[in-house]
């Protein structure tokens, strides 16, 4: 059964550009970023927003579950050979979006129209290197930078965490002294 309005999210420019595909692959991504930022559609304004809007009003939780389902994109332009530089910058959409993501009613108001998943799938088609084959693999090299970036990005996440706990805690405190 086709999704509707999913075709519009293939990967074809890799084989415009002579770049063979893994169908297969691609057509994960595709549906994976049409469901984390593009799923439902708001009648007469025309906006669309995914499972990452509605997972992330979810305290704590939601926005790091949809980060973490990010890094999906994140590990497939790994085994593309998508260049360090391009990688770094899919994985600095990831942090932005769980850092204004987590900032109560703006953060969730932001992830309705930053599209992050979308603008690394479309990182990752534009910076593809590889035919089919060699995409089941990746270099030494770039899973160990992807791993420092994902290392990175979960300090960010304890990081946020232990902050909000402590302003929790602080406020708490403020609120049983009166």
């Amino acid at each position: 059964m086709a999704i509707a309005g999913l075709e519009k999210f293939r990967l074809d420019s890799l084989a415009k550009q002579g770049r063979p595909r893994s169908a297969a692959q691609t057509d994960n991504l595709d549906r994976l970023s049409w469901l984390m930022d593009d799923l439902i559609r708001v009648p007469v304004l025309g906006w669309r927003f995914g499972l990452d809007a509605i997972i992330g009003l979810i305290p704590a939780f939601g926005d790091t579950t949809t980060s973490l389902v990010s890094f999906y994109v994140l590990v497939s332009a790994v085994r593309y050979r998508v260049p360090k530089v391009t990688l770094l910058r899919m994985a600095l959409n990831i942090a932005i979006d769980y850092a204004v993501g987590s900032i109560p009613v703006l953060g969730d108001l932001f992830d309705t129209f930053w599209k992050s998943n979308q603008m690394n799938v479309e990182l990752l088609k534009r910076r593809a290197q590889v035919s089919e084959g060699e995409a089941k693999t990746g270099r030494a090299s770039d899973w160990l930078f992807v791993g420092v970036i994902i290392f990175g990005l979960v300090v960010l996440a304890v990081g946020s965490a232990a902050v909000s706990i402590y302003l929790l805690v602080k406020i708490g405190e403020l609120l049983t002294r009166s």
